[in-house]
């Protein structure tokens, strides 16, 4: 699903991991494919391992995700550049039950910026994929 997807701080967009080395990770940009070596000092965070904060507990970015491209049918979400207000109304029309105090405008813009370079690299697929797996389990 979000197997080998990275973001890494100070970077802008999403990486997708190629290959390891001794002492870094050697990842590409779905932004504009060029390749780099990232640091174990780097923060890097799997985008698997993300989740947001709800009233009930966290779920999951790849269900998030899901949520979104249900209501966009599959289309681009709304822009990372929006006012603070619209970013807040869209993740209550997809994530009803988030967590207003604890989830961020911030947190929103990455969430909004990552499906939408997703959705650009039809890699949102592979989300529904792994989504309609576990269901079946």
């Amino acid at each position: 699903m979000l197997k080998g997807i990275l973001a890494i701080a100070g970077h802008t967009g999403l990486f997708k991991m190629v290959s390891n080395s001794k002492n870094a990770l050697i990842v590409e940009s779905l932004i504009d494919k060029k390749r780099m070596a990232a640091y174990a000092s780097s923060k890097i965070s799997a985008l698997e391992d993300i989740a947001i904060f709800t009233e009930e507990g966290d779920v999951q970015l790849a269900e998030v995700f899901k949520s979104i491209k249900d209501k966009e049918n599959g289309g681009q979400a709304i822009s990372h550049k929006a006012s603070g207000n619209e970013l807040k109304a869209y993740m209550a029309e997809v994530l009803p039950s988030y967590d207003e105090d604890r989830v961020y405008v911030s947190d929103m813009k990455k969430v909004f910026q990552w499906y939408n370079i997703l959705q650009e690299n039809n890699l949102l697929d592979v989300v529904e994929a792994v989504e309609e797996t576990k269901e079946e389990e």
